[in-house]
C-alpha cells in the first residue's frame, strides 16, 4: 500500500510540474538560466579542481598515506579510519559536494565499511570558505567581519556533529574487525602509499584523463540538479506554495522571537542556499542577528538541491541517505546555537575594535575572496567550455582507439 501510495505521489508531483512548465515558459526559462549561471560561472570552475585533484590523489595512494598517518586522530575523534580525514579536509575547502563524493568513492574502493561512510558523510559535505567570506559575508551582507563568526559557527557545527555521529551504529561496529594505530608511523604511511601505486597497473595518462571524466561527469549531474532546483523554486513561488508554507512556519518563528518577514526567505533558503542567503540580506529589518541564526541554519542544513546531489552521489554505494538527513538537521541546530553564542564576541566586539583602531572600514573591493569571486564569474564560463571540450576529446579519442 505504501508502494502504491508513493507511485501515486512521485506521478503525480512529476505531472504537476509539467503542467507549471507549461503554464508558466517564460519564467521557468529564466529561471533556468539563472541556474545555468551560477553552475558555469562559480560551481564548475571552483570545484573541477578540486573533483580532479582528489580523483589523482586517490589513485596515486596519496589517501592512504594521510590514512596510516592520521589514523590515531580520526578514529578516537570520529570513530572513522584515517583516510576519512582526506574528505574532511577537501569538504571544507572545496565546499558542497566535495565530501560526498569523496566519501562515496571511499566506500566504493573498500576503505570503509557502509557505518563508517555513513559516519563520514555525516559531517564532510561542508560549505567552502570562498562561499561563506566571498558571497554571503562580502556579496550579499558587505560586512567582511561577518565572514569569521559565520565560519567559525559553521565549522565548529560541523566538528560537533562529527563527535555525536562517532556513536552511530556502535553495536554493528563488534562485527567488524579493524586494526587501529595509536601513533603516528610515517614509514608505515609510506609503505602504504608505494604499494597502493604499484597495484594500480593504469599509466598516468589513463588516470589522468579518467579523474578529468568521472569530475567532470560529476558537475554536469551537480548542474543538473542546480537548474532543476532554480526552477522548482520559482514554480513554487508563482502558486504561493512558498507563501502558504511561509504562513505556517510564520508560527513557529513566532515562538522562537524570530521575525515573521524571515519565514519565507526561509522556506526558499530550505530549496536553495544561495536564493534564501540573498533573499534573508534583502529584507529590511534591524535584527542582523536572527538573519545569521537562518543563515547558519541553512549552511547547516545544505538545502534540498545539495542533499538531493549528495543523494544521487550515494546511489551508487549501500550508503543509506536517512544519517546524513539527520545530521543536516542537527548541525543546523547546533550552528544556530553557536552563532547566538558568538555574535557578541566574534561580531559585536570586533567590529567595535575595527571601527575604533581603523577610521576608514577596509573596503570589501579589495578583500582577496572577493576578487576571486569576481574573476570566477569573470572567466568561469569559458574555463567551464574548454573543459567540457577537453572531456569529449578524451572520451571521441577513446571511442576510435576501442
Amino acid at each position: 500500500m505504501i508502494q502504491w501510495f508513493k507511485t501515486v505521489l512521485l506521478s503525480s508531483f512529476v505531472l504537476i510540474m509539467v503542467v507549471l512548465l507549461v503554464i508558466f515558459p517564460e519564467q521557468a526559462y529564466n529561471a533556468s538560466l539563472l541556474g545555468l549561471n551560477m553552475w558555469w560561472e562559480i560551481v564548475f570552475p571552483s570545484l573541477l579542481p578540486f573533483f580532479i585533484t582528489a580523483e589523482l590523489l586517490l589513485s596515486f595512494g596519496v589517501v592512504k598515506f594521510f590514512g596510516r598517518l592520521l589514523e590515531p586522530i580520526m578514529r578516537p575523534l570520529f570513530n572513522v579510519p584515517g583516510v576519512g580525514s582526506f574528505a574532511w579536509l577537501m569538504g571544507m575547502v572545496s565546499g558542497y559536494p566535495t565530501g560526498a563524493k569523496i566519501s562515496a568513492r571511499l566506500r566504493e574502493e573498500k576503505e570503509l565499511t557502509q557505518i563508517e561512510a555513513e559516519r563520514l558523510v555525516s559531517f564532510t559535505n561542508a560549505s567552502s570558505p570562498l562561499f561563506i567570506f566571498g558571497a554571503i559575508a562580502v556579496g550579499f551582507f558587505h560586512d567582511v567581519t561577518l565572514g569569521l563568526l559565520i565560519a567559525i559557527a559553521h565549522y565548529g557545527g560541523n566538528l560537533i556533529v562529527g563527535i555525536c555521529m562517532r556513536f552511530y551504529g556502535r553495536s554493528k561496529d563488534k562485527k567488524v574487525n579493524r586494526k587501529t594505530t595509536r601513533k603516528v608511523d610515517w614509514k608505515l604511511a609510506l609503505k602504504d602509499m608505494h604499494h597502493f601505486r604499484i597495484r594500480n597497473k593504469r599509466p598516468i595518462g589513463m588516470i589522468l584523463g579518467d579523474a578529468i571524466i568521472q569530475s567532470i561527469k560529476t558537475l554536469v549531474m551537480v548542474g543538473g540538479f542546480i537548474i532543476l532546483f532554480s526552477v522548482l523554486t520559482e514554480l513554487f513561488n508563482l502558486i504561493h506554495f512558498t507563501t502558504f508554507i511561509s504562513d505556517i512556519v510564520g508560527i513557529l518563528f513566532n515562538v522562537l522571537s524570530l521575525p515573521l518577514e524571515l519565514s519565507f526567505p526561509f522556506i526558499s533558503g530550505i530549496f536553495e542556499i544561495t536564493i534564501g542567503v540573498h533573499l534573508i540580506s534583502q529584507v529590511d529589518i534591524d535584527a542582523l542577528l536572527q538573519k545569521l541564526v537562518v543563515v547558519s541554519f541553512f549552511l547547516g542544513f545544505n538545502g534540498f538541491s545539495i542533499q538531493a546531489q549528495v543523494a544521487s552521489m550515494l546511489a551508487s554505494t549501500d550508503i543509506r541517505f536517512k544519517p546524513y538527513f539527520f545530521a543536516r538537521l542537527l548541525h543546523g541546530l547546533i550552528a544556530s546555537l553557536l552563532t547566538i553564542l558568538l555574535y557578541q564576541p566574534l561580531y559585536m566586539v570586533r567590529k567595535q575594535s575595527i571601527a575604533t583602531d581603523v577610521p576608514v572600514l577596509y573596503p570589501i573591493n579589495d578583500f582577496f575572496l572577493y576578487e576571486w569571486l569576481t574573476l570566477l564569474k569573470q572567466f568561469g564560463p569559458l574555463f567551464t567550455l574548454i573543459c567540457l571540450f577537453l572531456a569529449l576529446t578524451i572520451l571521441l579519442k577513446r571511442m576510435i582507439k576501442y
